[in-house]
């Protein structure tokens, strides 16, 4: 049994340091299996700057956005509406120190833009996905809200434990 142990990490090492011919990233779970992007969105900050022009809306200063059992943390965060006809949020981009918190996993980066139709989250500059005891890092997130897949790309980094010694 522990050969087997062995030679499994031993394979996922030497998958891990192969070159990725032609991968277009790491793809995996993400949170809770599913989350419901028709929810309503909550927003506080400390402060709130309004376009009357455009009809977006700047959040800034301990920014966090709830969507049922989903949180989004930022410095700030622009919300844009649908365009005139519609009603309703486009998307969000939240910029510095953002942080996703989807069930027991969280994932940190510069920054973030939320499709909200689309019920995509892409997370860019130095992110760090924490699942458990697991920690992923890339330069690009795309998070699937609608499945709970996540896809990480540019130059992924992960560490694998080698087992426990008997």
């Amino acid at each position: 049994m522990q050969r087997l142990a062995f030679v499994f990490c031993l394979g996922l090492a030497a998958l891990s340091l192969a070159p990725a011919a032609g991968a277009q990233g790491t793809d995996i779970s993400f949170g809770v299996l599913k989350t419901d992007t028709s929810q309503p969105v909550e927003v506080t900050a400390d402060g709130l700057n309004v376009n009357q022009e455009d009809g977006s809306a700047l959040f800034e200063g301990n920014v966090l956005i709830m969507q049922g059992d989903m949180r989004l943390s930022a410095d700030s965060v622009l919300v844009i509406n649908k365009g005139e006809g519609s009603s309703g949020i486009e998307r969000l981009e939240a910029r510095g120190n953002v942080l996703l918190v989807s069930g027991e996993d969280a994932a940190e980066a510069g920054e973030a833009d939320y499709a909200i139709d689309s019920g995509t989250v892409e997370m860019r500059g130095d992110v760090l996905l924490t699942q458990g005891t697991r920690t992923l890092g890339a330069e690009r997130m795309l998070v699937n809200l609608a499945t709970g897949n996540a896809t990480l790309s540019g130059r992924v980094r992960t560490t694998l434990s080698g087992g426990s010694k008997n």
